[in-house]
Parts: structure tokens; C-alpha cells; sequence
């Protein structure tokens, strides 16, 4: 078993997506590339398929990041016009070989498919499918969705997502291909993040269009961003190039605000918004909701960067790099020992004593969630002589489980359950601790609330029966498979 040395307890991350229809490019090689901008999103496995017009698909997915999965002999085998590709970290379905993306099916069409998101009414659609006598080889729900559309009957892929997307409930930003179209698709209350972009030619030939994620992936690669695809949209990318379908409307819009807060990338644009800014934004009005006699801030790396710049900004305090991150660390399968694994958290962070001793540290994360890794800083940065230790959260304490595509603690493990602040600040062993409130982050992202879900904060979920929802394990323990 593999030791995880990622300093954080969660939320973890939870998938990336990206597609592609450009004849004479290398698409699997920009697949790659866009799939090593979106690593962020899922260390567990990763995978891209890709396919010639009218010809055979061909999918290589395994357990690992980007840059282990594939290599020039891998990617030249993947020849094609269009391709599609993901890096995963399981929120339905154990992180199994067989869970891995693209999934590839051949029923009534042959087509491949990556997944964002999570639906809560898997185990549902699920039994309807078993009951029709169609096999699975996963147990992760993004494969019920490519068992619906490889089944249905209408003749074109298009026109059959347009008829499956009303049924899925839950959050769902999915690209799905077939030997000779790319079909890009969000949930209705666009939960998830996705976003179009354009490649153009040089000699002003006709451009291509690619889907992804984020926006950071288009950057890499050398396309423009677009717009992002609307909730409930079906974008089409095809040999005529780009195609819009607008499926569903009047829903309530519900993107999740934590993907501002901590999953995208910095660079990353959404809602119009350049998330860097964003964050920065948080720091300042962090500051302005709760000053501290203090000498100096320091961000826990990387995730408190942005947020600690703002703090800085606004209170005129020097900023310092309390912490020294090793950048080379992800997995190691070597367990350190029982004396070592105590130091656990220093093989990535090491506190520099010249900066923290008889310093009164402003130490800014953008999130906890259970508190053990926390608690350990804390006590670190004792050890190196701090003189008081003032928490500064660039988040609302979390408090319940999301339904939506991230992988959260339960409810009773959240250090914020059932606990004041001040009762949290004493079990971390700080001297003050504050969180951005609710307000705070909406101002910082310039957008309204009734536009956004903060489940995970308020337990205001915006689709009924999430509560009831089924958990991650839910169709390997429940259902037995049906293996083709």
C-alpha cells in the first residue's frame, strides 16, 4: 500500500475532463498535455481514448498520474481526429483498475466516456439497467451513464444524450465520443465545471474546438477559451466543427463555490472570474472580518499562497515563507517506521525557525476539514519558537458531506461538527482562529449565492434527496456486478 504524503485530509480532489475533435493535430498528444494542466483534479488513475472518423476506438487507462500512465510509445499509438481523456479521483466506486477513464462500451454504439461529478440516483439506474440484462465491468456511476447512451436507440449520439441528460440527477460535466463526434454535457444545475476552447490555425483554415474542465488546460495546449458550456448544454464537436443544444433550462443554477475556494487551479477562469484573484480577494476581507496584533503572515503551501498575499495586502504585515514545501513528494510505497511516521508531515513541509521564532505568525489555509493535519502545523511551528500562532481560514467551517463529486470526511469526522469556533481553535492549539464567512466569499467571487451550492457549509442542498443519497461504495457493496 502506497503511503499518501499529501499534507491534506480532504476534501480530496475529485476529476478532470477533456475533449477534442481536431483533425491534423496530434490529438492525443494535446490530450496529454491537457491532462497534465488538469492533475489537480485526480492522482488515481488517468486515461485517454481516441478514434478515427468512422474507424476503431482505442482507449489506455491505468492506476497513476499523467506522466506515468502514458509515454511516447503509448501515445503514438493513439491515432485519431478526436479524443478524450481523464484523470480520476474516485467519489463512486473504489480506485480500481477497472474504474479507471475513459470507460468504453459496445452495445447498440461503440463510444467512450470521462466523467466529472457524481449522480444521486446511481443505485436507481442502475437496477433499471440490470434489469434489462446489461452488463457492467465497474461499479462507478460514470459508467451507467455510458451504459444509457450506448444502449439508447436513437441514431445519433447527440439526440441520445439529449434524452438521457433529463434522467440523471446529480452533478455530471461528461464528454463522451464516438467514431465520429465529441459530445460535451453538464447537469442542468451546472454543479461542475466545463468550458470550451478554440484552436485556430495559423493559415486560417478552419479552427478546432476542445472541452475541458478548466480553463488552465486550454493554456497549455494553445487554445482560447471560449465560454463555458451552459448547465444542461450539449456542445457537439464534430467534422463540421461546433454545434450548441440547450436541453434543459429554468433550473436553478447551483455551481459549487468550493471549486473557487480550493479545487481549480489559480489560473484557472470561472464564472469569468481569474481564480488568483479571487483568492487574494478572500485574504483582504479575511483580514477586514478579523485584525491581529501580529509581526508576520505565512501561508500553508501551496493552497494558503493567494489568500495569505491578500492578508498581507490589507494589513501591511511582511509576508514569509514559514514553511519550506518538498515539491517532489506525492507517494512514496517505502513505510517510514514508527519514530519517522510521527515526523509524517515533514517529509513536505519543514518550518524554517529563523522566520517563526518569537514571531506572532498569521497563518492562512484555505480550508480544514478534519483538523489532524492543522493541529500538526500548529504544533510545528510551537516547536519552532512561535510566539502565537493566529489561524486565518479562507473558508466557512465545513460541516456536511457533499453529494456532488467530492470526496469528504463524514459528517462526525469534521473537526467544525457540533464544535463553536473557539471550542475548534482549542482542539487545533491556536491562539485565534477565524473563518471567511459566507458573505466574504461570495464578495470575493463577485457572484450571488442563489447562483451557487455551499452544501458543505449551510447543508443547503440545491437537489432534493441528497441527504438520502447513496454513498461512494454504494453500487460495490449493495449491488453485485454483472460481468460482460
Amino acid at each position: 500500500m502506497a503511503l499518501s504524503l499529501d499534507h491534506r485530509e480532504g476534501p480530496r480532489d475529485e476529476c478532470g475532463v477533456f475533449g477534442i475533435y481536431a483533425p491534423d493535430h496530434d490529438v492525443a498528444r494535446l490530450a496529454y498535455f491537457a491532462l497534465f494542466a488538469l492533475q489537480h483534479r485526480g492522482q488515481e488513475s488517468a486515461g485517454i481514448a481516441t478514434a478515427t472518423r468512422g474507424g476503431n476506438i482505442i482507449a489506455i487507462r491505468d492506476q497513476g498520474l499523467v506522466s506515468q500512465v502514458f509515454n511516447e510509445h503509448t501515445l503514438r499509438s493513439l491515432v485519431g481526429d478526436l479524443g478524450i481523456g481523464h484523470v480520476r479521483y474516485s467519489t463512486t466506486g473504489s480506485s480500481e483498475w477497472e474504474n479507471a477513464q475513459p470507460i468504453v462500451r459496445d452495445d447498440r454504439r461503440t463510444l467512450a466516456l470521462a466523467h466529472n461529478g457524481n449522480l444521486i440516483n446511481a443505485v436507481e439506474l442502475h437496477s433499471e439497467l440490470r434489469g434489462r440484462d446489461v452488463p457492467f465491468r465497474s461499479t462507478s456511476d460514470s459508467e451507467i451513464i455510458a451504459a444509457l447512451l450506448a444502449t439508447h436507440q436513437a441514431d445519433r449520439i447527440e439526440d441520445a444524450v439529449a434524452d438521457v441528460l433529463p434522467r440523471l440527477s446529480g452533478a455530471f460535466s461528461t464528454v463522451v465520443m464516438t467514431e465520429d463526434a465529441v459530445v460535451a454535457f453538464r447537469d442542468p444545475h451546472g454543479l461542475r465545471p466545463l468550458s470550451i476552447g478554440r484552436i485556430d490555425d495559423p493559415a486560417g483554415g478552419r479552427p478546432a474546438y476542445c472541452v475541458a474542465s478548466e480553463s488552465c488546460a486550454f493554456d497549455l495546449i494553445g487554445a482560447r477559451f471560449v465560454r463555458d458550456v451552459n448547465p444542461g448544454e450539449v456542445v457537439t464537436l464534430t467534422a463540421n466543427g461546433i454545434s450548441e443544444r440547450q436541453v434543459t433550462s429554468g433550473v436553478r443554477r447551483a455551481f459549487c463555490v468550493f471549486e473557487y475556494i480550493y479545487f481549480a487551479r489559480p489560473d484557472s477562469r470561472m464564472g469569468g472570474t481569474v481564480l488568483q484573484v479571487a483568492r487574494a480577494r478572500m485574504g483582504e476581507i479575511l483580514w477586514r472580518e478579523a485584525p491581529v496584533d501580529a509581526d508576520v503572515v505565512i501561508p500553508v503551501p501551496d493552497s494558503g499562497n493567494a489568500a495569505a498575499r491578500g492578508v498581507a495586502r490589507a494589513s501591511g504585515l511582511p509576508q514569509d515563507d514559514g514553511f519550506i514545501k518538498n515539491r517532489y513528494v506525492a507517494r512514496t510505497f517505502i513505510q517510514p517506521g514508527q519514530e519517522l511516521r510521527r515526523q509524517g508531515l515533514r517529509m513536505k513541509f519543514n518550518p524554517l525557525r529563523e522566520v517563526v521564532e518569537g514571531q506572532r505568525l498569521v497563518v492562512v489555509d484555505d480550508s480544514i476539514v478534519r483538523g489532524n493535519t492543522t493541529r500538526q502545523i500548529v504544533q510545528m511551528l510551537r516547536d519552532s519558537g512561535a510566539a502565537e500562532v493566529h489561524l486565518r481560514i479562507s473558508a466557512p467551517p465545513i460541516k456536511h458531506p457533499c453529494h456532488y463529486g467530492i470526496d469528504m470526511s463524514t459528517r462526525e469526522e469534521m473537526i467544525a461538527h457540533d464544535r463553536t469556533v473557539e471550542e475548534v481553535c482549542a482542539e487545533l492549539g491556536a491562539d485565534s482562529l477565524h473563518y471567511l464567512s459566507l458573505a466574504g466569499v461570495y464578495e470575493a467571487v463577485g457572484a450571488p449565492r442563489t447562483e451557487h451550492c455551499d452544501a458543505c457549509f449551510s447543508g443547503d442542498y440545491p437537489l432534493a434527496g441528497s441527504e438520502d443519497a447513496n454513498g461512494k461504495f454504494a453500487l460495490e457493496h449493495e449491488l453485485p456486478l454483472v460481468r460482460a
